[in-house]
């Protein structure tokens, strides 16, 4: 499971023309399940986004979590962030999960953050999004929970080898 997560004064997402989901402030959260992942992923996924400590407190430290600066969270599903750029300059997907359990992936873990009482937006899962942000700092994190059992060692990201 593969986050970007993108600290934001406002995003939000247009489908069609139409906006489906915005917020004034918060995170910015793209989102890819990856075949073999596990709600043991999920849950720590959910848990780590909702107390992300990337807002500043009164001295300016990056202190906070969205929830204690009452911001919220866009969640837009993003499977391009499974992508295995190893070989050549396309990228493969092979390692993205099949779209049905994406789909309740991600529905799960929006879910998971309304039960922290934090505000949830969202895109549309499988349609083609256009995605507005005013990305604040800027700060951007890459999230990544390997599932070590589905995905080789070589694609462990930033030193999250299996132990």
């Amino acid at each position: 499971m593969r986050a970007l997560v993108q600290k934001v004064l406002q995003a939000s997402v247009y489908i069609n023309g139409e906006e489906t989901g915005r917020i004034d402030h918060g995170l910015l959260v793209y989102l890819a399940i990856m075949r073999g992942d596990s709600s043991e992923q999920l849950e720590k996924m959910i848990g780590k986004v909702g107390a992300l400590r990337i807002f500043p407190d009164r001295e300016g430290k990056m202190n906070l979590s969205v929830k204690d600066v009452g911001g919220g969270v866009l969640v837009v599903s993003q499977f391009t962030l499974a992508a295995d750029m190893r070989k050549g300059t396309r990228p493969s997907f092979s390692q993205a999960a099949d779209p049905a359990t994406a789909s309740d992936f991600i529905d799960a873990f929006c879910k998971g953050l309304r039960q922290q009482q934090l505000p949830v937006a969202t895109g549309r899962f499988a349609a083609d999004m256009k995605v507005h942000s005013i990305n604040d700092g800027p700060v951007t994190l890459w999230l990544d929970f390997p599932n070590t059992k589905e995905r080789p060692e070589s694609l462990a990201i930033c030193g999250d080898a299996p132990p």
